[in-house]
């Protein structure tokens, strides 16, 4: 029985720094993705979030699963940093996590710092 090419759900199982970023997407733990990312306590993750709209809170079921182990979540925007909308940020504080908006290069830069910390951080990359 012959099967057919298997697509998985583009996921790294740990914690790593984001080394490059841009042309669509980026490079972790000499790997290359392309697209947006999550990157959580429990990896990393390809992350395609709503086009017509990214920020809403659909697109963050995955931040939300694991709420728990998640005190700042990143969100990079893109090359122009967008307000969080309200129907998210508040999705967020019920969840008790603090969201930070900012470009993609920002948050990369940040998630990264707060990585070296051991900070219970999480950051949600819209690719650039």
């Amino acid at each position: 029985m012959a099967r057919g090419i298997e697509i998985r759900d583009a996921h790294f199982p740990d914690r790593a720094p984001i080394d490059a970023y841009g042309n669509g997407g980026f490079r972790f733990a000499d790997m290359s993705h392309r697209g947006s990312l999550l990157c959580l306590p429990s990896g990393i993750y390809g992350w395609a979030p709503d086009e017509a709209d990214p920020l809403a809170p659909a697109s963050f079921e995955r931040v939300l699963a694991e709420a728990g182990d998640i005190e700042v979540l990143l969100v990079g925007t893109g090359t122009d940093i967008r307000m969080l909308p309200a129907p998210l940020r508040q999705v967020l504080k019920a969840h008790a996590i603090m969201a930070d908006p900012m470009s993609t290069g920002a948050a990369v830069r940040t998630y990264n710092v707060m990585l070296a910390e051991a900070r219970a951080v999480a950051a949600a990359l819209i690719a650039v």
